[in-house]
């Protein structure tokens, strides 16, 4: 069975470019091409692509805030970001809005067809240079939860390593002899200075980072 692909990009050269030379795969059929992400989105939801090659800087609505649309009204729709760009403000958004993959415009014909491949399977295929700005996101996040949990107090910590094991807030009153009240706005100023919606989140990032 072949591979449905739908290519959007607003150069015309670009995309005959691409169309030419996929046409001469097998697996490979072009259901369409859209000079713009909100034709994109119209012909995803028209068509039903199983993979978008998609760049990113275009008018009307960029790659960006497409492959968000795409992903929502398509969830099986894989996205493969191709364009010239792998600075970390364009690879951070697109990995974010759903993107299954980020290649570069200098990508070798051969390899843009197995990237096309491995996406449509479910792998995920970053570019090199694009990988290490996803690492050095992860990386921060991780960095900037363990700054937040420096943030606490002795006494917060304790409270937090109790909500992970699932005590209300009388269990937790009683075990480190405090009044409920307390407990509560030890429970409150977790949650507000963790970022925290609730006592589940709590819990996990307490499992997390406290090593329980």
């Amino acid at each position: 069975m072949s591979i449905k692909v739908l290519i959007v990009d607003d150069h015309h050269v670009v995309r005959r470019g691409l169309m030419f030379f996929l046409k001469t795969q097998k697996d490979i059929q072009i259901i369409g091409e859209a000079t713009n992400g909100e034709e994109a989105v119209r012909l995803v939801n028209e068509r039903r692509p199983d993979v978008v090659i998609m760049d990113l800087v275009m008018p009307v609505m960029d790659g960006v805030e497409a492959t968000k649309k795409i992903k929502e009204t398509s969830p099986d729709t894989k996205v493969l970001i191709l364009t010239s760009f792998s600075d970390q403000d364009h690879v951070i958004p697109a990995i974010r809005a759903g993107a299954s993959g980020y290649q570069l415009k200098d990508i070798e014909p051969d390899q843009l067809v197995a990237v096309i491949r491995s996406i449509h399977r479910g792998e995920s295929q970053l570019h090199p240079k694009v990988a290490s700005h996803v690492m050095t996101h992860l990386y921060q996040g991780e960095k900037k939860e363990e700054q937040l949990l420096e943030e606490l107090t002795k006494r917060e910590k304790e409270v937090l390593a109790e909500i992970a094991k699932g005590k209300s807030n009388k269990e937790i009153a009683a075990s480190l002899m405090i009044t409920e009240k307390t407990v509560k706005t030890h429970v409150s100023n977790i949650l507000a200075k963790l970022n925290l919606a609730d006592r589940t989140q709590a819990a996990l990032y307490a499992v997390k980072h406290l090593g329980l």
